[in-house]
């Protein structure tokens, strides 16, 4: 198992505007943001680097979805442990994601306090990096 770096997190979101305000705003936060519009690129730098200690995740994305993406991870050992909220429009419940593995939903459109809660809740419960 990867320690999680304690104020870095990850954004996958393939909407341009909402990945740049989250990434600003988390950033002004005092969070290490990485921010992707692909999935699969997403994938490649986690199994490249060091892992966050959260993951916002959209499910609707061209290419790999986050459904997708979410397979990956969980079959990688070492990336299977990173928490994912998953931030969407999609109807979680009907499309099934709940049976990939334990996440949090945000839907769409979400209350940036709420998702500020979250995200900070989960920094508070990351491990403490070696």
């Amino acid at each position: 198992m990867i320690t999680p770096a304690t104020r870095s997190l990850m954004i996958i979101d393939d909407d341009d505007d909402l990945r740049t305000i989250l990434a600003d705003i988390l950033t002004a936060q005092g969070f290490v943001v990485a921010a992707f519009a692909e999935a699969r690129t997403a994938l490649a730098a986690l199994e490249d680097g060091q892992a966050p200690f959260l993951i916002l995740l959209d499910l609707m994305m061209p290419g790999m979805s986050g459904w997708e993406f979410r397979a990956a991870q969980l079959e990688n050992a070492r990336l299977a442990p990173i928490p994912v909220v998953v931030v969407t429009a999609a109807n979680v419940l009907s499309d099934g994601v709940r049976s990939l593995s334990d996440v949090e939903v945000l839907r769409k459109p979400f209350d940036l306090d709420m998702l500020l809660a979250v995200v900070n809740r989960y920094a508070a419960a990351a491990p403490t990096p070696r």
